[in-house]
């Protein structure tokens, strides 16, 4: 196991005053690492779009599904995570390292919150490895740099990034995130992505109030985008079956869990 890069002063950057997205989304999967001012503004939310719960759990239920494939059926090792979010159970590297022991995860996340918690997801097991870096998804460039002290970036990586792109309000500078990640992983990698939609086809009418009070109430602000600028994140990647869908209906049993307003995909570098 590598050794974290968890600054101490994680603790130290920890505003408990203000409702923040890490602590209501556990509020939402029913985690206990929230204080009441995430419960109140996580319970509003919920009032104005009901399924954002649904969207919580569909979102760790589409990470585990993605996980479980790339490893099992297409043979990835390296896993890189990021917008990590708190500790909760199955965590990429846990469901990663019980079908592949050897099997590196490296986090990424720059919430206090998370850093105060990062240690959990170090338990990973003796043949793999596990790390956590304290970085911006804003820079992608300090990322890779970081990570490939755990990751061999010449062979295929998974990148992982569920639920993080809608905290970069610029579509085109979240492209430009994309693009400078994937530059740097070979052929054979793949892109793992959920955002959150407005598009009423799978009832996202509701998104638009929510995120306006949650951006008026709550840190950090966010936002949604329709399926072609989700698409567009993909651009020069081959998706995989069955493309940009619902997360809850990606490579899902059918009728499992209800349509939610949150895309889900995987692609691959040819």
């Amino acid at each position: 196991m590598s050794e974290s890069h968890t600054p101490t002063s994680g603790s130290a950057r920890l505003n408990t005053g203000v409702a923040h997205n890490a602590r209501v989304w556990n509020y939402w999967i029913g985690g206990k690492d929230n204080y009441e001012v995430d419960q109140q503004v996580g319970d509003h939310v919920a009032s104005i779009i009901p399924v954002i719960r649904d969207i919580a759990r569909a979102d760790r239920d589409f990470l585990g599904r993605a996980v479980t494939y790339l490893t099992r059926e297409r043979g990835v090792r390296q896993f890189l995570d990021i917008g990590t979010g708190l500790p909760t159970a199955d965590n990429t590297h846990e469901i990663a390292q019980r079908i592949a022991p050897d099997a590196r995860i490296v986090y990424v996340d720059n919430d206090p919150i998370v850093l105060v918690h990062a240690r959990t997801l170090l338990t990973g097991t003796s043949e793999g490895a596990t790390d956590y870096i304290d970085a911006d998804v804003h820079d992608p460039g300090a990322i890779v740099e970081r990570a490939s002290a755990t990751l061999d970036f010449s062979k295929p990586v998974a990148v992982m990034l569920l639920g993080i792109l809608n905290f970069v309000l610029d579509t085109e500078k979240a492209r430009e995130i994309v693009r400078r990640i994937m530059a740097e992983v070979p052929s054979g990698s793949f892109l793992v992505l959920t955002h959150p939609t407005f598009d009423p086809e799978v009832g996202g009418e509701l998104q638009v109030p929510a995120m306006e009070f949650w951006n008026a109430n709550a840190t950090p602000p966010l936002t949604a985008r329709g399926a072609a600028d989700v698409t567009a994140f993909f651009d020069g990647l081959e998706l995989i079956e069955p493309g940009l869908v619902s997360c809850s209906r990606w490579r899902a049993e059918p009728g499992a869990e209800p349509v939610v307003p949150q895309y889900g995909a995987v692609a691959v570098k040819p």
